[in-house]
């Protein structure tokens, strides 16, 4: 959360003109409900079989950019599931500028604790091992969202480079 994976993969859809999604969005859409309402009525468990039924209708469809909400990388069949299909990139950032970006939000569930910055630590550090299983990794929280729209594109052209013929 707060790393940019929206405005990212929006401006990057346009420039590869691919269409793009959100799954949060269209988990929303799906349910009927706010993410924060899911989580209220059903719990994340209930959430997360909504965003599952989600990942798995995006499996075949190409030319797409999928912004993920950070659970799903953290999914391993959702992460095998996208990495069969698609240039998987993990933005992160530290959690203090995470905070700094998300601090004003109130439609975060995850973060409706006492100590929402140790929650945030808490999700990076489970999550850390699958992140890691990106096919790319870039910090969001260093460069210019610009400059971070550029590398990922620079990243798909570069994973869509077919080899030479033997």
């Amino acid at each position: 959360m707060g790393v940019g994976k929206s405005t990212v993969g929006q401006s990057v859809a346009r420039q590869l003109h691919f269409d793009f999604v959100d799954t949060d969005q269209l988990i929303e859409e799906l349910a009927g409900l706010s993410i924060p309402e899911i989580f209220a009525r059903h719990g994340e468990p209930g959430f997360r079989a909504v965003e599952r039924q989600v990942i798995e209708s995006l499996a075949d469809r190409e030319q797409l950019v999928i912004a993920t909400g950070g659970g799903v990388g953290a999914n391993p069949e959702h992460l095998a599931s996208l990495k069969q299909h698609s240039l998987v990139v993990c933005l992160w950032a530290t959690p203090d500028v995470i905070w700094q970006r998300v601090r004003h939000q109130q439609h975060r569930p995850l973060l409706q604790v006492p100590n929402p910055q140790e929650r945030i630590r808490e999700l990076l550090a489970q999550r850390k091992p699958f992140y890691c299983r990106a096919d790319v990794l870039m910090n969001s929280g260093l460069r210019q969202m610009r400059q971070v729209v550029q590398s990922v594109a620079h990243q798909f052209r570069l994973a869509s480079r077919k080899p030479p013929a033997a």
